[in-house]
């Protein structure tokens, strides 16, 4: 298992359509057997800044959910949508059931 957290700093304009595309993705990736936990974070202070938080079974699973249609959807719609390129971070989960 492991963890990807993703962090994202959208323009204000486009904060109502980026989190409703995000969520029709988040809700579509939830879906995939690969997947363990997708879900999206806002900052309470600036809630321009969101992170997505999802946990694959497997290294391949996450490959496997950048191929899917409502990812490529996704990731068109949002493209012109950053303050700032988002940018991700991928961890190993250790918790006791893993160790």
């Amino acid at each position: 298992m492991f963890t990807v957290i993703v962090y994202l700093h959208v323009k204000r304009e486009y904060l109502d359509i980026f989190i409703q595309a995000t969520l029709d993705n988040a809700q579509n990736s939830q879906k995939e057997p690969g997947v363990i936990a997708f879900d999206m974070l806002q900052q309470q202070d600036d809630p321009t800044r969101l992170v997505l938080y999802e946990t694959y079974r497997t290294a391949q699973a996450q490959l496997d959910h950048r191929e899917t249609p409502h990812y490529l959807k996704w990731r068109e719609a949002i493209a012109d949508m950053f303050e700032e390129p988002r940018y991700a971070i991928k961890y190993n989960v250790l918790s006791p059931s893993e160790i």
